[in-house]
């Protein structure tokens, strides 16, 4: 976890010089990556009530949400959003939309092979910042990708892996402005 904030401040730190133009910047960390032995990069910048934020993750998905057969299904996931708060800085509720691409492995339970595919997602989200002081926020929220790129289908140890059309995501951010 030091890593990863220690990376998101060198990504988020040049962002400082726009707030004194109303622009405003920070970085995030996504809980959910790090309980799956994962990691998560974010950096956001934007003004008024829209926000651009560009994201690095990787997340070990856990054995309950994938099939049976299946095992060591690993995705790295780099995306652009953009968020919409309906009020300013950057205060409640908030919607998101943006292009995810993943790029995943996946083995079946005999682990005779790994097979990576990449897929393109379009995703939409809602979240609320709670913020406990100037410069720190929390944000649970909930996101939905759509697959509109990348097999539909792949092959391991000679059985079907479906990659899912729809997949639903929730979590909780902590988040730092500058």
């Amino acid at each position: 976890m030091k890593r990863s904030l220690i990376i998101s401040l060198a990504i988020a730190l040049p962002l400082c010089s726009w707030s004194q133009s109303s622009w405003q910047g920070g970085t995030e960390q996504d809980v959910l990556p790090y309980l799956t032995g994962g990691y998560y990069f974010a950096a956001w910048a934007g003004k008024n009530h829209v926000r651009g934020r560009a994201l690095l993750a990787k997340v070990n998905k856990p054995s309950f949400i994938v099939p049976s057969g299946f095992t060591n299904n690993q995705v790295t996931a780099i995306a652009l959003v953009a968020d919409y708060f309906p009020k300013e800085k950057w205060r409640g509720w908030h919607l998101g939309a943006g292009v995810v691409w993943w790029q995943s492995s996946i083995q079946s339970n005999l682990r005779l092979s790994t097979v990576n595919y990449e897929n393109v997602l379009l995703n939409g989200s809602v979240g609320y910042n709670w913020w406990f002081s100037p410069r720190f926020y929390l944000c649970p929220w909930a996101g939905l990708h759509l697959r509109v790129g990348g097999p539909s289908t792949v092959t391991v140890d000679n059985q079907s892996f479906d990659t899912p059309l729809f997949t639903p995501e929730a979590s909780l951010k902590v988040g730092w402005c500058f």
